[in-house]
């Protein structure tokens, strides 16, 4: 089963290890994010021959350094107001900020070898907790990924990315389990008739929803739970939407889960 992952290092949270950067976007996305993780500002224009050479070399090491500094693209032609604050008189410039201001920077397309070392300069390597982070959120297993965590948080026990990472992973396999060892129980047509007899038989509707859960139709099964939300305003209703959670991280499609939740929500409000 193909399981959402929710863990991960700060720098990653989806975000994007490289992009583009504007006049407008400037001060957001280099200046205050660089006070959580270092930002590479790439300025070049598309009349600069060193700017093609440099730029998928810079976007090369992003990937190498898996988020110990994310690379910022500012086409300086485009960008007159970053272009004049900065000062640039030559491209390809690069400056690499930290913590809101640059603190150093190069010209011209250096080869690799310079480049690895101008970061090396500054980036740090992960410590081995923050290496375990990472390849927990890489692993597809929640129960590997649990054991990672706790042996992060054993070597890093303030780190409060471990303890969220660990936390999340944790529920998602305890959901997991008791998934698999929830026993569905009754004949799908048998049950469809009970409801059809009294929809409000939410017995009949949580087995059924379990049957169509165990069977990989997670978007039925969120149906007739939803069903129990709106027809029940106490326990059935909480029961079902816990389950809801729980199944959640579950589901292998994105978009049955994300429109399960939205009606949850608004059924909830």
């Amino acid at each position: 089963m193909d399981k959402t992952l929710n863990a991960g290092l700060n720098v990653g949270s989806g975000a994007e290890l490289s992009f583009d950067v504007s006049d407008a976007d400037f001060e957001t996305t280099v200046l205050k994010r660089s006070f959580q993780v270092p930002v590479l500002l790439d300025c070049w224009a598309p009349w600069c021959g060193p700017c093609k050479q440099l730029k998928p070399l810079l976007e090369k090491l992003a990937t190498a350094y898996e988020g110990r500094f994310v690379l910022a693209k500012l086409n300086s032609d485009e960008c007159p107001q970053v272009a004049g604050m900065l000062g640039l008189r030559s491209i390809p410039h690069v400056l690499l900020f930290k913590d809101g201001r640059p603190v150093d920077q190069f010209t011209g397309a250096l080869p690799e070898s310079r480049i690895r070392a101008f970061l090396d300069a500054h980036v740090q390597a992960p410590s081995p907790a923050k290496l375990l982070l990472q390849q927990s959120a890489e692993e597809p297993s929640h129960a590997e990924a649990v054991a990672l965590l706790e042996e992060a948080q054993a070597l890093d026990p303030r780190e409060p990315a471990i303890a969220k990472a660990l936390a999340e992973r944790a529920a998602l396999l305890k959901a997991e389990q008791d998934f698999e060892a929830l026993q569905p129980a009754g004949d799908p047509a048998d049950l469809q008739a009970r409801l059809a007899a009294n929809p409000k038989d939410h017995a009949a509707r949580f087995d059924l929803a379990a049957l169509l859960a165990h069977g990989g139709d997670f978007a039925a099964a969120f149906e007739q739970l939803l069903e129990v939300v709106l027809r029940d305003k106490a326990d059935h209703r909480e029961a079902a939407r816990v389950r809801m959670v729980e199944w959640f991280g579950l589901c292998p499609d994105p978009a049955i889960k994300d429109r399960a939740q939205r009606r949850l929500a608004m059924y909830l409000n």
